[in-house]
């Protein structure tokens, strides 16, 4: 008897992989009414099983929750069925659909792909079954903008797509993989405005960054990290190998470098001593309660035995960052930071810095997340297979 192994890649080879990802849209909110129309090529309206009409131009379904979660589904103004779920799904990819939301009221969008619809307390659930090429555009213009440099779209595209495939199931249990909110990625349109971020993204297909585990690692980014990226465990109570604070030049004279706000110090002290129980009565700390300086980037607010969190003060106050100065002027606190956003792993804007010098996306990259490594997943995903055995009389 002859045994032979055999991997299943070579039957149907790493080279033709393409995924689809489930992004939740208009998360940010309670949609009880909302109508698709037409926008690029065709799409075949599905109620339940049933196949209720062919979406072309001109055309448009109209979808409103009922009073016991189901779909009222119209084609047109003309109601064809009562549903539990629609499905759009494009005659070819790459089409698109415009979503216009009418219970609320929300700004149009245009999303590429296909488009599941549910109902669920009262509210419609409304998923786009997406290219995973498709969603990162979208992603990466939502959160780079236009006129940038290739090798900053690419960075950006490496990102995150490391970071949609690493936290793919976040929102499983909701019905989707990954939502439209910046908790996950922003994504608000498909690619509109820069044909260079389509680019960026196909040149970039399958690229990820792993630890030396070859695991997924944490791609964050944020805006501006003001000069002094952060340690992760300052955000999040915990430390990450691959990610350490360091001087960063990059950003510094960038528009999101510094910023100033004027708080009253009636609020001030309001809020330390109630969320903190700062001790104002002190005759040593007392005095320094509006007063603070961080050359370089701190956890706490005055001494970490007081345990007073900067990312509390941050989110109270609604900051730009934690990596600010303080000091009275009349009867206001006045704040002068530098960044924008928490300051752990990439600064975007140092990254476009970089890419207008010339350095690539893999420098970028690895300037920013040292000791990691960018590899080709779906090449990995194709090696990582166990072979099946196969016996032959």
């Amino acid at each position: 008897m002859l045994r032979l192994f055999v991997l299943i890649g070579f039957i149907f080879p790493f080279f033709v992989f393409s995924q689809q990802m489930r992004i939740g849209v208009l998360r940010d909110y309670s949609v009880q009414r909302i109508v698709f129309a037409y926008s690029e090529g065709s799409y075949n309206v599905f109620g339940d099983t049933t196949l209720f009409a062919t979406l072309l131009p001109s055309e448009f379904v109209d979808l409103s929750v009922t009073g016991n979660n189901m779909i009222s589904l119209k084609v047109g103004v003309n109601e064809v069925a009562v549903v539990s779920k629609v499905v759009l799904v494009a005659t070819k990819l790459n089409n698109s659909l415009v979503y216009s939301t009418k219970t609320p009221v929300v700004k149009e969008r245009k999303y590429k792909d296909d488009v599941e619809i549910t109902a669920l307390n009262g509210a419609l659930t409304i998923v786009n079954l997406v290219d995973i090429n498709n969603y990162l555009s979208g992603v990466v213009e939502s959160e780079g903008g236009g006129g940038k440099e290739i090798e900053y779209y690419k960075v950006q595209a490496l990102m995150s797509r490391t970071y949609a495939l690493k936290y793919k199931t976040r929102h499983q249990k909701e019905g989707f993989e990954l939502c439209d909110r910046t908790h996950c990625q922003a994504y608000h349109n498909q690619l509109r405005l820069n044909p260079l971020i389509d680019s960026a993204v196909l040149k970039t297909e399958g690229m990820v960054m792993v630890d030396q585990q070859n695991h997924l690692v944490d791609a964050y980014f944020h805006a501006n990290c003001g000069g002094q990226t952060s340690e992760p465990d300052y955000v999040w109570n915990n430390k990450i190998p691959y990610l350490s604070t360091f001087k960063d030049t990059f950003c510094i004279y960038t528009k999101q470098a510094t910023w100033e706000k004027r708080i009253p110090q009636t609020d001030w002290m309001e809020y330390l001593v109630t969320a903190f129980h700062y001790p104002v009565n002190d005759s040593v700390l007392g005095p320094m309660i509006y007063t603070f300086n961080q050359a370089d980037r701190c956890a706490f607010y005055q001494y970490p035995w007081l345990g007073i969190p900067l990312r509390d003060i941050r989110e109270h106050f609604k900051l730009k960052s934690t990596f600010f100065n303080c000091y009275p002027e009349g009867t206001e606190v006045v704040l002068r930071g530098r960044g924008y956003g928490h300051g752990v792993g990439l600064c975007q804007e140092g990254a476009m810095k970089m890419a207008k010098y010339g350095f690539s996306y893999i420098q970028i990259a690895l300037y920013y997340f040292p000791g990691v490594k960018v590899i080709n997943y779906q090449e990995q995903q194709y090696f990582n297979q166990q072979p099946r055995i196969v016996e032959l009389d």
